[in-house]
């Protein structure tokens, strides 16, 4: 799933995104980066990463 997508859908999740240091929410790469992708590159293990989101959408 591409991030612009997951915090078009989940806005509050924009607080998992900057927990986790990635801040470049409002960036062209969250047009077209997917959770992977940024994951890989803020060296976050994805699993985490989605595990986390959920919770907090669940929440």
């Amino acid at each position: 799933m591409i991030i612009k997508d997951v915090i078009e859908s989940y806005p509050e999740t924009m607080e998992v995104f900057f927990d986790y240091g990635i801040s470049c929410v409002g960036c062209v790469n969250a047009y077209i980066e997917t959770l992977e992708e940024g994951a890989k590159l803020h060296n976050i293990d994805i699993d985490e990463l989605i595990l986390d989101l959920n919770e907090y959408i669940l929440d």
